[in-house]
C-alpha cells in the first residue's frame, strides 16, 4: 500500500457528507448510572462522497480515481469542506492562528497542529497534510518570510536556525483529511437517459 498525494475531486467532496467518529464504551449499572470510557484517544473521520455526484462525467471521475487508487488499497487526500483551515471558515489563515509550540533553543522540526476547544476543554489534532502554499509562520507573533520550510506530506516544519528558546511558534494554514476508500465496489446505476449514480462511496480517515 502507499499514500497518494492527490485530492479527490473538489467539486464532488462539496456535496459529500460525513465528519469525525468517536468510539465510547457506555456500561449501565444495575443503579441505573452509567460507566463510560473512550476506547479511542483521537477521533477518526468518515465520509460518503456519493452526494456530491451530480452529472455523468462525475460519476466517471470517481469511477476514474477509485481505479487508479486500486479500491482501498492507496490512500489520499480528502477535502473536508466543513473544516479544512487553520481559523473559522469565514477567515482567511493567518500566522498567529494555531500554537504550534515554544521554542527550545536547539529543536528545529515541529509538527502542524490544530487546536479545537469548547469550554475548559481542548483537543489537539494533528495536521499531517497543509495544502502547498498556504503555509505561514510566526515567531512571537512576527510573520517569517523565510527561514522555515514544510513537509505537505508529514505536515513537518523545518527552521534553518533553531527559534529562540521560550519564542511562541504559531501557524496558520489550509489542510486535507488522508482517507482512503472503506469499500472494493463501487455500485454503479445508470438510467434510461444515461445518467448515473453511485449508492455510496464510503471514506475513512488513515490513521498512522
Amino acid at each position: 500500500m502507499a499514500f497518494h498525494e492527490v485530492r479527490f475531486p473538489d467539486d464532488i467532496s462539496r456535496g459529500a457528507r460525513g465528519g469525525p467518529e468517536r468510539r465510547t464504551q457506555i456500561v449501565e449499572l444495575a443503579s441505573g448510572d452509567e460507566e463510560r470510557n473512550a476506547s479511542w484517544a483521537n477521533s477518526r473521520r468518515r465520509y460518503d462522497a456519493a452526494y456530491g455526484i451530480r452529472r455523468a462525467d462525475d460519476l466517471a471521475a470517481v469511477v476514474a480515481f477509485f481505479e487508479a487508487r486500486n479500491g482501498r488499497l492507496h490512500g489520499f487526500r480528502w477535502k473536508d469542506w466543513a473544516d479544512y483551515k487553520s481559523c473559522l471558515p469565514s477567515q482567511p489563515p493567518a500566522p498567529t492562528d494555531q500554537y504550534v509550540a515554544t521554542g527550545s533553543g536547539s529543536k528545529t522540526v515541529y509538527q502542524l497542529i490544530k487546536a479545537y476547544t469548547s469550554g475548559s476543554q481542548t483537543w489537539t489534532r494533528r495536521i499531517t497534510k497543509p495544502v502547498a502554499g498556504s503555509v505561514r509562520v510566526a515567531i512571537d507573533g512576527v510573520e517569517q518570510a523565510s527561514g522555515w520550510s514544510v513537509d505537505t506530506a508529514t505536515g513537518l516544519i523545518t527552521f534553518t536556525t533553531a527559534p529562540p528558546f521560550g519564542a511562541t511558534i504559531t501557524a496558520g494554514f489550509e489542510f486535507d483529511v488522508p482517507v482512503r476508500f472503506d469499500t472494493d465496489m463501487l455500485d454503479v446505476t445508470l438510467d434510461i437517459e444515461r445518467l448515473g449514480s453511485i449508492t455510496s462511496i464510503p471514506l475513512i480517515e488513515v490513521r498512522r
